[in-house]
């Protein structure tokens, strides 16, 4: 069983490339909207579908108020808009590990650690097998270095409630 791990154990140096979704023959992911990923059905759906089995990424964070903020940044966070995404905690699953969104939750409660938005990217296999957990800990480093620096773009996110969330 993959363990849930505070993101602050992570040292993100690393240069992997992680992509939401690949194949054996693209080394490009396809921006969600282009592989018709709607919700959290569709994405797992499109990670059994393909060529290669994958391992998804996780990285759950919270929103807090950024340093220095504004008495107006502080009014807008405390009606539930704006913030900082502060990475608190990462896994590697396989699909079939998260077939649904409340599994995720579920084991998240379990650490006692609060959340807002799930960030997620996979990585592909190679001649059959999913990569393995020890094979994700490069890449999961790289995407929270991506989201500590705001690279958000090539990940989907989701909110607690399991729904796709565009962040801007």
């Amino acid at each position: 069983m993959t363990v849930l791990l505070c993101c602050r154990q992570y040292d993100c140096k690393q240069d992997d490339k992680v992509h939401i979704m690949s194949c054996a023959h693209h080394s490009q992911p396809k921006p969600a909207a282009e592989a018709n990923i709607d919700s959290y059905a569709s994405f797992i759906s499109m990670a059994n579908a393909q060529s290669e089995p994958q391992r998804l990424l996780w990285v759950l964070a919270r929103a807090e108020l950024p340093n220095g903020y504004t008495e107006t940044q502080h009014q807008h966070f405390l009606q539930g808009n704006g913030g900082a995404l502060e990475p608190v905690l990462c896994v590697d699953k396989l699909p079939s590990e998260v077939a649904d969104f409340a599994s995720l939750v579920a084991e998240s409660v379990q650490t006692g650690v609060d959340w807002d938005i799930a960030f997620v990217a996979s990585m592909s296999g190679r001649a059959g097998i999913a990569p393995n957990s020890d094979e994700a800990i490069q890449p999961l480093r790289l995407m929270l270095n991506k989201i500590q620096s705001g690279i958000i773009a090539e990940f989907l996110t989701f909110n607690k409630q399991g729904e796709l969330v565009s962040l801007s």
